[in-house]
């Protein structure tokens, strides 16, 4: 069996967006399923509107992604020379030819074909002339005229178009630039690409891919053709409905594995499971599982498989990640047992790691900031004497533990006549300055004894 090998060629004239990270991660997660390989291309033909820049963001978003590659990154605008010789193979063994018809009659020969109802296309002029190459020459592909061409396509089955409907297409422009179908074919030739898995707007390129392998005498690569990513409005996906770069949804705070766990699934399936690991989609992933119908980006899905992902997550794992967003903030954070005893309270109910970040905000800042609304619930005359109670037993506490703390409360407790919810909250604002947080013990365990009653005085003498 041949080793299968993949390819993702994105365009560097944006960012890496949704669709084209799914794209990518089929390719990739079939190629590690197989134990192939995965090559990554930059079709950067488009001079005018290809940036390097571009091609740098694409590089962010597939290293965040954990996308890595076998081969490359080829670049198209180096292999020219490469092309060319394709070229002439073609011009060879009569498969091509140069046409000199001028853009005037070619929109005259369209207007032409529509006038009388039939398809507006290239008309074989030149096709019989056998003409030279000079400057104002363009080489053109001999196409079939009757027949059929079959894509035998993995994910839709087969589709059958007639070569009749086809036309003798450009391969190569009179300043010697080839075009995309040509250069496409050619790269994956000379890559070994075997696999094409690709989004379903590329299927009426492939007959003219298809006529290319056989004139060049190449075998046929499996081809699959992934339907397309809408919104929630059954409309093509767009910023609107979260189409936005890769990147953007790291800075948002949604972990990659959580994000390539929501893109396999729009459009692959194993069974009724939604969450994966990446170690799970390597061993499962195959191309029989692709579903025919197109996928439906959620946001709403995404957050709370994002949240799964989180909870999922070890807190030493989870840190390079939430590391950025708590230093974005000011905080003196830093990888350890502290932090990983905060990820521990708050992981079970972040969404995503900026939120995280933020609902840490109390065990960082030195001095607390009451919600208005909680101070003037909680921090009142009736909370002075149980926090000062607390401030006194716990300066005597020597162990400084959950157990130890919940001591101190039923001490409290026995000698107020309060009930737990009574003290507990006046604490819970001072320590954090909001009515909702982890558990109460938890927190006060974390911050250390120091930190503790340093916020109980700073609480007494705002209520005082």
């Amino acid at each position: 069996m041949h080793t299968v090998i993949t390819r993702f060629p994105p365009s560097p004239t944006g960012y890496l967006h949704v669709g084209g990270a799914r794209t990518a991660l089929f390719n990739w997660f079939y190629a590690r399923h197989t134990k192939g390989r995965f090559v990554l291309r930059i079709e950067d033909t488009d001079s005018v509107r290809s940036t390097q820049a571009s091609a740098d963001s694409i590089f962010e978003a597939l290293e965040w992604l954990g996308i890595d590659w076998d081969e490359g990154p080829y670049f198209q605008s180096k292999r020219f020379h490469i092309y060319a010789e394709y070229v002439q193979k073609l011009l060879d063994t009569g498969h091509a030819y140069y046409c000199t018809c001028s853009s005037e009659k070619l929109d005259a020969m369209r207007q032409q074909a529509m006038a009388t109802g039939g398809k507006p296309k290239y008309d074989g002029t030149c096709r019989e002339k056998q003409l030279c190459k000079s400057n104002d020459a363009v080489v053109r592909f001999r196409a079939p005229l009757t027949g059929t061409t079959i894509i035998h396509d993995v994910v839709k089955g087969d589709i059958v178009f007639q070569n009749a409907e086809q036309d003798d297409f450009i391969i190569q422009r009179s300043d010697g630039t080839p075009t995309y179908n040509f250069v496409v074919v050619v790269d994956d030739i000379t890559m070994g690409i075997n696999t094409v898995i690709r989004g379903d707007d590329h299927v009426n390129n492939t007959p003219r891919q298809i006529m290319l392998y056989q004139a060049l005498g190449a075998e046929l690569p499996v081809f699959g053709h992934l339907p397309m990513v809408l919104g929630k409005d059954k409309t093509r996906l767009s910023k609107r409905h979260g189409a936005m770069s890769v990147t953007a949804y790291r800075d948002m705070g949604f972990l990659p594995e959580a994000m390539i766990n929501y893109l396999i699934r729009l459009g692959w399936s194993c069974g009724d499971q939604e969450f994966f690991t990446r170690e799970e989609l390597i061993e499962k992933f195959s191309l029989e599982h692709i579903g025919k119908s197109a996928g439906v980006f959620d946001m709403d899905k995404l957050l709370s498989l994002n949240a799964d992902h989180i909870k999922a997550t070890p807190p030493r794992s989870l840190t390079p990640h939430l590391l950025p967003f708590l230093k974005a903030r000011g905080y003196a954070a830093e990888e350890g047992h502290y932090l990983d005893q905060v990820i521990l309270t708050l992981n079970a109910r972040s969404k995503t790691l900026d939120e995280m970040a933020e609902a840490a905000r109390f065990y960082y800042e030195e001095t607390v900031s009451y919600e208005p609304a909680a101070a003037d619930k909680f921090l009142i005359s009736d909370a002075l004497g149980p926090l000062t109670l607390l401030v006194q037993k716990m300066e005597t506490l020597s162990g400084f533990t959950v157990a130890g703390l919940e001591t101190v409360f039923l001490s409290v407790m026995e000698e107020t006549g309060l009930k737990l919810g009574k003290i507990a909250q006046p604490v819970r604002v001072a320590l954090t300055g909001k009515t909702a947080s982890p558990g109460i013990f938890e927190i006060m365990e974390i911050l250390g004894k120091n930190q503790v009653i340093t916020r109980l005085k700073q609480a007494i003498r705002y209520i005082a």
